[in-house]
């Protein structure tokens, strides 16, 4: 079998995991948001795990879950750090975070070797999008050819307030043109509604969107470098700037580097976005496994 690994963004969890609401658990037998994930993709086919996390994590975050996962796939860490920056650059005064998505798959620069799928810590995306991934990387052979799960953004809202979701334009071949993050998305009548600076623009609830679900060649971890080298040339000394993956793959398409296939997938995306989302994301849960879609006990 072709060797595929799951990439997972976990290095914004926080300092401690008491209290962290995304690693609060919501499985039947105390699973994290995250087993849910990890077992839908090693059933798909991936056979290698890699947790993105801060070093001051590793002790933590092995105790609740990596020792646990590594007893079932091989398991590899990569840790994003604030100081982590090609040479010639330094981290200006005052700023505290890491530099964004991008910077945070940078990080995996030695441990990827393989096709890999790149998804967030703290997002439920349901077996269908993991194995339409995993197929379409397997099946690929050209290094520029990424494949993106594309959810419906009626699929994607939470009951309890706003979300944040990259909307695609695709074309009629299923490619993706291009990708806005969209802040303040929410629900209203049959249709979601986005307001920026007081402007309200309506969506259809059919948009294609993304959720971080990304299907990836290793070549791009030398796309990356070249990109972050350029981000930090012109905004190295802000304290709040990101060097964000759906902008970089946005930049590659226009190049001509990199080509986007839009998997569309029908499942509903659910997630600890607000306290309030919890006892939903308890009940969902609990309904995948009352029909069989999950086992009682995960690992």
């Amino acid at each position: 079998m072709k060797k595929t690994a799951l990439v997972i963004m976990a290095a914004g969890l926080g300092s401690r995991f008491g209290g962290i609401k995304q690693l609060e658990p919501v499985g039947v037998s105390g699973e994290i948001i995250m087993d849910y994930s990890i077992y839908d993709a090693i059933k798909a086919g991936f056979n290698k795990v890699i947790f993105i996390i801060r070093k001051d994590l590793e002790k933590d975050f092995k105790e609740v879950i990596g020792n646990r996962i590594a007893e079932k796939v091989e398991v590899e860490y990569a840790f994003q750090e604030l100081t982590n920056l090609p040479e010639g650059f330094s981290v200006p005064e005052g700023r505290t975070k890491p530099w964004g998505t991008g910077q945070a798959v940078l990080s995996c620069k030695g441990l990827i070797k393989e096709p890999f799928v790149v998804i967030n810590a703290d997002d439920y995306y349901g077996s269908e999008a993991f194995v339409k991934v995993h197929d379409y990387l397997v099946a690929s052979e050209n290094e520029g050819d990424y494949c993106m799960a594309g959810f419906i953004l009626g699929n994607t809202l939470s009951e309890n307030g706003t979300v944040t979701r990259g909307v695609c334009q695709v074309n009629a071949e299923g490619y993706l043109i291009d990708i806005k993050e969209t802040k303040a998305i929410e629900k209203k009548g049959t249709n979601a509604v986005a307001i920026e600076d007081g402007v309200e623009t309506e969506l259809e609830i059919s948009t294609p969107v993304s959720m971080n679900m990304w299907g990836f060649q290793p070549g791009l971890l030398a796309d990356l470098e070249e990109g972050f080298v350029e981000f930090l040339k012109e905004n190295g000394q802000e304290l709040k700037s990101e060097y964000l993956l759906p902008e970089e793959v946005g930049n590659l398409i226009k190049q001509g580097k990199a080509s986007v296939k839009v998997l569309s997938t029908n499942d509903k995306w659910f997630g600890v976005t607000y306290k309030e989302d919890k006892p939903i994301v308890m009940d969902s849960i609990k309904e995948l496994v009352n029909k069989g879609l999950y086992p009682t006990k995960l690992f």
